[in-house]
């Protein structure tokens, strides 16, 4: 049997190229493997079609939304995961679960290689091949586009030249990665950080303008995962996709940021997260309601770092797995409910309960009940401030010549 080359294929111009660039250059017979997280369009038969029609000598679709959301998106949630406290891991998640596919059909059809689509100049290269390296030792990765010189003008004559059942000739000034956690947009003008995103960048929101009438909505927690949605049970596939149609609506979670890249360079990134944003800003408060001081005030710092290893294509590493027991461990509380106000863009927390709260009412009030003991104050302030008292002390004594 000839060699065999798993390919990662979206059904783009690209990827849908790179089967028969890899045959011709390689010789290796090539699978292609598509995977969904939602990023909708094209049926996942239709993407399958078309892998055969160019060459793939077998292609692999795999339905992995119910996985992404409940085992990749989730995690995410519960550690309120914000990259440089703004971008919520939309392409950065989907790559480890794309890339477990990737692996098992490799193994499935006897692959010693794996491919992807990805410039040398993205994060996505790193996640792919250190997840392909972590969970299959023994495949080699191959990059068309960075190591067999596939750029996208010859990716359209090699397409008219071999009569591919792809659309060449429409082109799009964005690079769009998409799925149910959000969308991500880049070059084109963009690249131009002076330059405002067009109303033609946006797909999953709204303009926050539009003045369309208010909308409210209770969350329901348990252990840090929605379960219900204004009462009604919801899956986490459920939950996000609920909040991306309510929330987007509203124009909630549009995000344009300037990135830190993991290749050292900086770019510009258009983001839409609503689902994934407002389920955050909801999770943050019950967590306010429910983990203890310390305990949060320390999760901040293994969230960071969680999101910083996810980011950088770390996600099977044991690090990622050591935070991912904490994480699990402080949200065993975070069960209640959230009600907001989702309106012009922004998504308002006007409500909580949980009777896991740690919030006690007769000891916040300042009404007749209050049952804070308000001497013991004093003592505790003397105590509190008694080593920034002494140190004062002494620097005055040494700076007196005493």
């Amino acid at each position: 049997m000839s060699e065999r080359i798993v390919l990662a294929y979206s059904g783009g111009l690209d990827t849908s190229v790179a089967i028969g660039w890899i045959a011709e250059a390689t010789g290796a017979e090539v699978i292609a493997v598509a995977v969904d997280v939602g990023q909708g369009g094209e049926s996942l038969e239709t993407i399958r079609q078309r892998a055969l029609d160019c060459g793939a000598v077998e292609a692999y679709v795999a339905d992995a939304r119910d996985e992404f959301a409940a085992e990749y998106c989730m995690p995410a949630l519960q550690a309120n995961s914000l990259y440089m406290d703004s971008y919520p891991l939309v392409s950065a998640l989907s790559r480890p679960v794309i890339v477990k596919h990737l692996v098992a059909a490799a193994r499935e059809f006897g692959a010693t290689t794996v491919s992807h689509g990805c410039t040398g100049k993205g994060n996505d290269q790193v996640r792919f091949e250190v997840g392909i390296q972590t969970l299959g030792p023994d495949l080699k990765c191959i990059a068309p586009v960075r190591d067999l010189a596939l750029t996208r003008d010859k990716a359209i004559a090699f397409a008219e030249e071999k009569n591919l059942p792809i659309v060449t000739t429409k082109k799009n000034p964005f690079s769009i990665d998409a799925n149910v956690w959000g969308r991500a947009v880049e070059t084109g003008f963009l690249e131009d950080i002076w330059n405002a995103p067009t109303p033609d960048v946006y797909e999953y929101t709204a303009d926050p303008d539009s003045g369309i009438a208010a909308d409210e909505v209770v969350i329901t927690f348990k252990a840090g995962v929605p379960v219900a949605i204004d009462g009604k049970p919801v899956t986490p596939l459920q939950a996000i996709e609920e909040m991306n149609r309510r929330a987007g609506a509203q124009g909630i979670g549009r995000i344009d940021i300037v990135e830190d890249r993991l290749v050292g360079i900086k770019s510009r990134e258009i983001y839409e997260a609503p689902g994934a944003m407002a389920l955050m800003a909801a999770h943050r408060e019950l967590e306010n309601v429910t983990v203890e001081r310390e305990q949060a005030r320390f999760k901040k710092t293994v969230g960071q770092r969680w999101t910083e290893l996810v980011y950088d294509g770390q996600w099977f590493s044991p690090l990622k797995n050591s935070l991912d027991a904490f994480i699990a461990d402080t949200q065993q509380y975070v069960s209640g409910d959230i009600r907001m106000n989702l309106h012009a863009g922004r998504a308002t927390v006007t409500g909580r309960r949980s009777e896991s709260s740690l919030y006690d009412f007769n000891l916040a009030t300042y009404d007749t009940g209050d049952t804070f003991d308000q001497s013991m104050a004093r003592g505790f302030i003397e105590l509190f401030g008694m080593s920034s008292k002494v140190a004062s002390a002494r620097d005055l004594r040494i700076a007196e010549g005493k």
